[in-house]
């Protein structure tokens, strides 16, 4: 049974059906968003989706490319590779060792046949010189020569065979293709994926605790951080100012962040610019732009009149007119603990509904509309929590449009950048508006190993592609007694693997050169039951 199942694992049609598994098994990681790249999208889903949200989040669906299903097939995968590939490795280094076929008996069985009929008159030489000669052709052509003697009824004759490289062209594949799946766990073994979120003017060094999100290899090493260092200096959004056919208005169009690099602790800073789709590396480590938006610098003062947060607070927009949603905890307020929870509007307009809203994505009007909170905020427990949310049911409400006291607006009018908090909980102003952008910083090891591999499973792939395994005969007799003595026959067939549409062409060439190197041959018309039976060469 156990040999049963690994002949099956190690043929070339189930290697096939788990490259195809794999492809299919990666499309969820499209459909899904991911923790590693996202997790405040997953924890989005997961709140939409209460019931299949779970489901989906057992079945590993969020964690696509790191579950035990898609390891499993891609194991198995590397597996059966290796299990098709070394045997015919073993098998095609004796097959090239190995003389050509021996020569058939009936040429004329063979896809591409012919006589030509050598006079007595020909210089062309004893029947040794002849094969000879005929052996240098072949070689001048490329193929591996095998002269044969005559044996019983066998005449002299020539075997000769090329197109060895195209088996060696498919081995190289599949041995590149062993090479990117080892290159890929490689990278997700000793690589990492982190995220942070830069405020204008602010930078981060490479060091664990500066990441907002955190994504380690399961063999990662802390020590392995390139200590290199970047600083926002500036982030420009453009916007498309021309209404477009289908509505839409103020489309972001180009996104360009002006960015300083230390390569160490020890190097002068470099000016770089980072844009979408256009990575910065540095020191092996690529940061990619994959996210932006409005971070409004907020200061807080407690019930004693203690400044307890003044810095910018990022934002998470909500649509592409960046009506963006805030949250803000302050722990270290007295006598109690605060929180803010509400929205950041660039441009601020008063709908017919009288509800607010931003009408443009750039900060032309901004604004803050805001709820306030009291109580425990739950972030001594040392329990990890959302910066992104606020559960607001264990906390008092000091500010809301239903209470008395109404909700927090600030910058909406000239002055209005500063409120009182009810109860003498302090006091929180808006101060201004700086731009963020969200980085992906990834370190994959294997990468360059990826990409040397995949060009050369596609120099393999062409060489397996486009070079023709051919075998040529060439045998030598003589002529039909009693008619024109001394006259010789040289017979020629030649055998393709597979099809091969030039082989045709081949034997035109073949012939026209043994009539070249012979002059006076000439062709003879063969009749045999056996023209147009078509053969092709198998392993």
């Amino acid at each position: 049974m156990l040999r049963w199942a690994w002949t099956q694992l190690t043929t070339m049609k189930t290697a096939l059906f788990l490259l195809l598994l794999v492809a299919v098994a990666a499309v969820p990681g499209s459909l899904f968003p991911q923790r590693e790249a996202s997790p405040e999208k997953v924890a989005q889903y997961l709140r939409d989706n209460e019931f299949w949200g779970p489901v989906l989040d057992k079945l590993q669906f969020f964690e696509v490319f790191s579950s035990v299903w898609f390891s499993a097939i891609y194991i198995l995968l590397f597996i059966s590779l290796v299990g098709c590939v070394l045997p015919r490795t073993k098998q095609h280094f004796q097959a090239s060792r190995r003389p050509p076929a021996r020569t058939p008996a009936r040429f004329t069985r063979l896809p591409e046949s012919g006589v030509l009929e050598l006079p007595a008159d020909a210089e062309a030489g004893q029947n040794d010189e002849v094969l000879r000669r005929v052996a240098k052709l072949l070689k001048r052509r490329r193929y591996r020569v095998s002269v044969r003697p005559a044996e019983g009824r066998m005449g002299a004759s020539v075997a000769a065979e090329r197109g060895y490289l195209r088996e060696w062209g498919n081995l190289v594949f599949h041995y590149s293709l062993v090479g990117v799946l080892v290159s890929v766990a490689v990278g997700g073994l000793f690589g990492f994926t982190g995220q942070r979120y830069l405020v204008e003017g602010q930078g981060f060094t490479n060091t664990l605790i500066a990441y907002d999100q955190f994504n380690p290899g399961h063999r990662f090493d802390a020590e392995s951080l390139s200590p290199f260092t970047v600083k926002l200096d500036d982030f420009h959004v453009t916007f498309n100012r021309q209404e477009r056919t289908d509505g839409k208005y103020g489309t972001p169009v180009g996104f360009d962040a002006k960015v300083q690099v230390k390569d160490s602790a020890t190097s002068e800073w470099k000016a770089e610019d980072l844009q979408v789709n256009h990575p910065l590396r540095v020191n092996g480590t690529d940061l990619y732009l994959v996210g932006n938006g409005y971070a409004p610098v907020i200061t807080v003062k407690d019930g004693k009149g203690d400044v307890v947060f003044s810095e910018p607070v990022v934002t998470v927009a909500q649509d592409g007119m960046y009506n963006s949603l805030l949250v803000l905890k302050i722990p270290d307020s007295n006598p109690d603990q605060l929180a803010f929870q509400g929205f950041f509007l660039p441009t601020t307009t008063i709908n017919a509904n009288g509800a607010a809203t931003s009408s443009d994505p750039d900060a032309l009007l901004p604004s803050l509309y805001l709820n306030s909170f009291y109580g425990d905020l739950g972030l001594d427990s040392g329990k990890p929590q959302n910066v992104f949310s606020l559960d607001t049911d264990k906390l008092n409400k000091l500010n809301d449009r239903k209470l008395d006291a109404g909700g927090i607006v600030l910058g909406r009018e000239p002055g209005e950048n500063v409120y009182t908090l009810p109860e003498g909980k302090g006091t929180i102003s808006f101060d201004g508006v700086k731009r963020y952008i969200g980085l992906q910083v990834r370190h994959d090891p294997g990468k360059a190993w990826v990409g040397g591999f995949a060009a050369l499973a596609t120099v393999g792939l062409a060489i397996s592609l486009f070079i023709p395994r051919r075998r040529v005969w060439v045998k030598l007799s003589d002529g039909p007694a009693g008619e024109n003595p001394g006259t010789r026959s040289i017979e020629y067939g030649l055998l393709a693997r597979g099809e091969d549409p030039r082989l045709t062409a081949e034997a035109k060439a073949l012939r026209e050169q043994l009539m070249k190197e012979f002059p006076g041959l000439t062709p003879v018309e063969i009749t045999s039951a056996d023209n147009g039976a078509v053969r092709t060469l198998r392993d």
